[in-house]
């Protein structure tokens, strides 16, 4: 535990360049450590996060659990240290921050002063759209940064569709969870490299199986998407040409690879800044050089033939074969060595892994492998996604053209639209089964969640366009008292709170329910506070809190890659 801190006059300098609860979080750190002459803290360790913000109720604005941590070392009762941490704070800031400092039982509950949303008002319209981003950390009273984390690279790879057809549904939630993962981790300060693993090897099986199919050999990839391509001058020209079933089906895999990713990009609004060829692995040899280390490292040994690696020595259930005994490796060992490309060759602090739900099991022997060569697995964060059932009307629904075989993406965003289908994949967390209603995705009532944050946007530019001749941006904020008022700059407040936890926690679902809860803020105040009225100074005060929730709402919808519709 540092014993630095700054003076008042500095410490209020910095306190202004964060968002608010990393003020808060400041001035109770930097009131802690000025009571660190009297008590002993070399056991305690600071948490990133000293206060949270209170959703509901009367209790106030955020509240601290830090005396109830500080009296197990203190060997005392969390009231009284409550009652310490109180005084300390109001030391800190002269009572211009907090109307009241309430401890309860223990729990330290700030309730802020009016100023301070007043102020986070005119941030935000400062800002705009970068309201709620991360730049260069500032400062913190504890010599490091007001950022909980500092600033990393992610390399993150989704989706990773076969290139063997069209994307399905299964895929598409794991693109979006990815595409709006990137966002958010970007606009806290994160860099990203979205990536696609694309699963190209000439000698895997799949890739086989597609060129057999091309060939008029089999019928395991058959599909409408294919027999057009088949039915192209050029393509049937060239599969004429070849005898290969591995050469045909690198060959197709890649034209429906650039279909899928073109239609990425132009209808779902999912982009890559780097495509990862597993040919690649093999051309440049990765997969051997993975496997000499492994060798050198003991890690290996043959069996029947084959070469496994010991996975049960790092944490999995059984050991795993990496090289059949017929010399082909299997598929684990070329994306080791896609990993190491990542972790080692281009260096990125960490990787995140979005899988589709048949790779249940896939990541200890993944963690597994990449620690045996010297990578700390906690740089390797694996999500997966679990299955997409679509419903309608209460029952299970087959609306695909393909004879209910798989429904494309493609099929859902023509049945439903692009925004309920990124907000409903975004609603549910990736580890659960999902149900897709798609006659709930359709409505246009409050009942439906997008529509219902939709037009929280479209009627505030309503308003706008009224108000048109209005000059608001020099208000005086200080006429907003109604609680309707203070419920909304409190909900405009926590966006920034937001995007730090979703990056976090890899946590993105919290967009949604903010996005709806910021949406019934807006229209509760709307119904309760006359927006237009004959009183010209009030008007142009709720004309700023009015423009300030366009603001927030149009970076969250960024963020989540949804429209912001001006009419509806």
């Amino acid at each position: 535990m540092s014993g630095f801190f700054l003076s008042n006059s500095a410490f209020l300098r910095y306190y202004w360049r964060m968002f608010l609860r990393e003020r808060i979080n400041e001035i109770v750190t930097q009131a802690l450590l000025r009571m660190e002459g009297g008590h002993d803290l070399k056991n305690f360790e600071m948490p990133s996060l000293l206060v949270r913000a209170i959703e509901t109720g009367d209790h106030g604005d955020y509240a601290s659990t830090l005396s109830f941590q500080l009296a197990k070392i203190w060997k005392t009762n969390p009231e009284g240290v409550g009652m310490a941490l109180k005084d300390a704070i109001e030391k800190e800031t002269g009572g211009d921050i907090f109307k009241r400092i309430a401890p309860v039982k223990g729990f330290l509950n700030f309730i802020l002063t009016a100023e301070v949303y007043h102020g986070e008002i005119a941030e935000i319209l400062k800002l705009g759209e970068k309201y709620g981003s991360k730049g260069k950390p500032a400062k913190s009273a504890r010599g490091g940064f007001a950022h909980s984390e500092k600033n990393k690279s992610y390399s993150l790879d989704y989706l990773d569709a076969n290139p063997t057809g069209p994307v399905h549904v299964g895929h598409a939630r794991s693109g979006f969870l990815g595409d709006i993962l990137s966002r958010v981790l970007v606009k806290a300060g994160h860099k990203v490299s979205r990536e696609f693993y694309v699963n190209n090897g000439k000698s895997s099986g799949q890739i086989q199986s597609l060129g057999r199919t091309a060939l008029g050999r089999g019928e395991e990839y058959r599909h409408e998407e294919l027999l057009e391509l088949l039915r192209e001058p050029v393509v049937a020209r060239k599969l004429k040409k070849t005898k290969s079933e591995s050469v045909a089906g690198f060959f197709i895999a890649s034209l429906i690879q650039k279909q899928n990713v073109d239609f990425l990009k132009k209808h779902a609004g999912i982009e890559y800044d780097l495509f990862f060829d597993e040919q690649r692995v093999y051309e440049k040899k990765l997969h051997r050089a993975v496997l000499k280390e492994l060798e050198k490292r003991g890690c290996v040994y043959k069996k029947d033939g084959a070469v496994w690696f010991r996975a049960k020595n790092f944490g999995d259930t059984e050991d795993r074969v990496f090289v059949r005994k017929t010399g082909e490796p299997t598929y684990i060992l070329p994306d080791v060595a896609y990993h190491m490309n990542r972790l080692a060759e281009r260096k990125f602090d960490f990787v995140i892994d979005i899988f589709g739900a048949d790779h249940h099991g896939y990541g200890p022997r993944l963690r597994g492998a990449l620690q045996a060569l010297g990578v700390d697995p906690h740089r390797v964060h694996i999500i997966t996604v679990q299955t997409v059932r679509l419903m309608k009307d209460g029952a299970e629904f087959k609306m695909s053209k393909r004879a209910g075989v798989f429904v494309t993406l493609e099929d859902l965003i023509h049945e439903v639209g692009i925004d309920a289908v990124r907000f409903f994949f975004l609603m549910h967390s990736p580890d659960t089964h999902m149900d897709f209603d798609l006659s709930l995705a359709k409505e246009q009532s409050a009942k439906n969640p997008v529509y219902y944050v939709q037009y929280s946007y479209a009627r505030i530019a309503s308003i706008m366009r009224r108000a048109a001749k209005n000059d608001f941006l020099d208000a005086d904020t200080s006429l907003l008292k109604a609680p309707e008022e203070r419920a909304l700059m409190k909900m405009l407040a926590r966006f920034p709170e937001i995007i730090e936890d979703s990056a976090r926690d890899f946590a993105v679902l919290r967009l949604t329910t903010y996005s709806t809860e910021l949406a019934r803020s807006f229209h509760a105040f709307y119904e309760h506070c006359r927006v237009i009225s004959d009183d010209t100074a009030l008007t142009r005060a709720r004309l700023m809190l009015v423009e300030a929730t366009r603001i927030v709402l149009k970076n969250t919808f960024d963020c989540m890659g949804i429209n912001a519709p001006e009419k509806m």
